[in-house]
């Protein structure tokens, strides 16, 4: 008789549990649809400055004609890791700019009017130890 109601417990909370994380994962199926017909993501990364001592990595989408870049940076050492952008815009026009951290970051920025979009890593200066550049847009 106890085999049986413990069968039968294990068999109720299976069927609740059950029935209680599937709302869930149909509400989070959801939401990850709504987003990507919204927007295109494009993951990225892991850019390394050249002597390896700072990296970083995110992802790129665009929306409502902007297009937005969120990174991380990551780097142990006490000076400072560097990721720049540049970037093309559809009027033929450039730009570049770039964010400094130390040990571990993010951020998200946007620009509209990015035909073409660039990065790349540094590390100890704005200029020093810089990695490969890599499009991402």
């Amino acid at each position: 008789m106890r085999k049986v109601l413990a069968a039968t417990a294990l068999a109720g909370s299976i069927a609740l549990t059950g029935l209680a994380v599937a709302p869930a994962a149909q509400a989070a199926t959801a939401t990850q649809t709504a987003a990507s017909s919204a927007t295109s993501v494009n993951n990225w990364g892991k850019y390394y400055s050249s002597n390896k001592k700072a990296y970083t990595y995110g992802k790129t989408w665009k929306k409502n004609g902007k297009v937005y870049t969120h990174w991380y940076g990551k780097e142990f050492t006490p000076k400072k890791g560097y990721v720049w952008f540049s970037y093309e815009f559809h009027n033929g026009g450039k730009g570049k700019h770039f964010y400094g951290w130390n040990g571990s970051h993010n951020h998200t920025w946007s620009m509209k009017g990015i035909k073409k979009l660039y990065t790349y890593t540094c590390w100890g200066g704005k200029s020093s130890f810089c990695g490969s550049k890599h499009r991402i847009y």
